[in-house]
């Protein structure tokens, strides 16, 4: 319905925990799909019952459910349990038979009215099939939806034209590795139970997606599952949570990198903070659990001092300590997050950027080549986010790379470009006597 690979699917049961949002355009129809977990009961408080609970949640939140059984497996006590659900909610239901490819699929039909649905669409999601019958019992709720729309949009269009621009979204990626508290943080930024958390590690699969407001600002987050070392992935369900984990990173303007505070910059999380730049995104870094140290001014400090000496491309970065369990110090983070992005998107003027560079190579000149000296003429900004520099001169593919680290390290200080990588990409002049 979505048109694009967006959930995690395997054959194992229960892969989906969380509710996954995505917009959809499905025959000219606008939707906002909500995929939702399994429907089972457990005991209170289990993850089960807890999975329970956001499919209830979705429920609430639909204008129209759309109940899908197995036409292979025929009608089932889980069947049972949410048609019970979906009946006491009161919102209207369609009712689909997926799997439904042969024909020798069709006898479950009889005891699907049983439901009190009416008939079933036959489906198929994997080959496609049903989505044309699909889209026409769909129709009459959107028509309804649309002319409410076009009632609001004539009654506030004078409001409309005065507006100003609208802001993009913030884009924004919670990463980190097993069971550090990411989603539990997810949870605390948006104020309610959105991504499912857990003592165990592994219980975010997919990518989850929040979208909220802070202050006059939209927010798309992504709450991921965590990234082990390659190693240490064997499942295949690992894998493809890793993947959806790497999307959300290059989907994201601005990554927070959430660490245990007591295991902050492990080996793991410098490999991850190393991705994160090379991707090109700004990081705010952040030590969850920071309730639990002992002496939280010398922790951050030794923090300080480890961050830029062991992540030099992305020194300065902010380093957050917080507790997502008990909201301790979180309304510190949104700010510094805003303020990444902002820096993200910088661009330097050119002639404070020249002076800039007359400076440094005042101060530490490029070394020579066979006895000629590598000439640096000029430098300009090529583009914002991240920040990206195009230095001009001659033999510049000779340029050593700590010279370049060099010069990178002056812009990030000069121009106050903490928390985001710089690129300095060459531009050598041609020689027109060189054959």
């Amino acid at each position: 319905m979505a048109g694009k690979r967006l959930a995690i699917v395997d054959d194992k049961p229960g892969v989906t925990r969380d509710r996954a949002l995505a917009p959809s355009n499905l025959g000219g129809l606008d939707l906002h799909l909500i995929d939702t977990a399994g429907f089972d009961k457990g005991a209170a408080g289990s993850l089960t019952a807890r999975m329970a609970e956001q499919t209830k949640t979705a429920i609430k939140d639909a204008d129209v459910c759309l109940f899908v059984i197995d036409a292979r497996e025929g009608l089932t006590t889980g069947d049972e349990i949410v048609a019970d659900a979906l009946r006491r909610s009161g919102k209207p239901v369609i009712l689909a038979a997926n799997k439904s490819e042969g024909k020798t699929h069709r006898t479950f039909e009889a005891d699907s009215l049983s439901l009190g649905f009416g008939e079933p669409i036959a489906m198929s999601a994997e080959h496609g099939i049903g989505l044309a019958e699909l889209i026409g019992v769909l129709t009459p709720f959107a028509e309804d939806d649309q002319d409410t729309d076009q009632s609001e949009l004539a009654e506030h269009a004078e409001e409309t034209e005065l507006a100003e621009p609208v802001v993009r979204p913030l884009r924004l990626a919670i990463v980190g590795r097993p069971n550090v508290g990411k989603s539990s943080l997810l949870n605390r930024l948006i104020g309610e139970e959105r991504a499912l958390t857990s003592p165990e590690a592994g219980t975010t699969r997919d990518a989850v997606l929040a979208e909220w407001r802070w202050g006059e600002r939209e927010i798309v987050m992504h709450d991921t599952a965590g990234l082990r070392r390659k190693s240490r992935i064997s499942e295949k369900l690992e894998q493809m949570s890793t993947r959806a984990t790497l999307h959300a990173v290059r989907f994201a303007d601005c990554v927070i990198l959430v660490m245990d505070a007591k295991e902050a910059l492990e080996k793991q999380d410098l490999a991850i903070a190393d991705l994160i730049a090379r991707e090109g995104r700004a990081i705010v870094l952040v030590a969850n659990k920071w309730d639990a140290v002992q002496n939280p001014q010398l922790a951050r400090k030794e923090l300080r001092e480890r961050t830029d000496r062991l992540l030099p491309q992305i020194a300065g970065a902010p380093i957050i300590g917080l507790s997502a369990l008990t909201g301790e110090a979180t309304d510190r983070l949104m700010p510094a997050v805003v303020e990444v992005d902002r820096l993200w998107n910088t661009r330097v003027p050119t002639a404070a950027l020249n002076r800039f560079l007359e400076d440094a190579l005042a101060r530490h000149a490029p070394p020579a080549v066979r006895g000629r000296r590598i000439r640096i003429r000029y430098m300009t900004q090529a583009k914002a986010r991240p920040p990206t520099f195009v230095v001009f001169g001659n033999q510049l593919t000779a340029l050593p790379e700590d010279y370049l680290r060099y010069l990178a390290n002056g812009i990030r200080t000069t121009f106050g470009l903490t928390g985001t990588p710089v690129r300095i990409l060459l531009r050598s002049s041609i020689n027109p006597y060189k054959e």
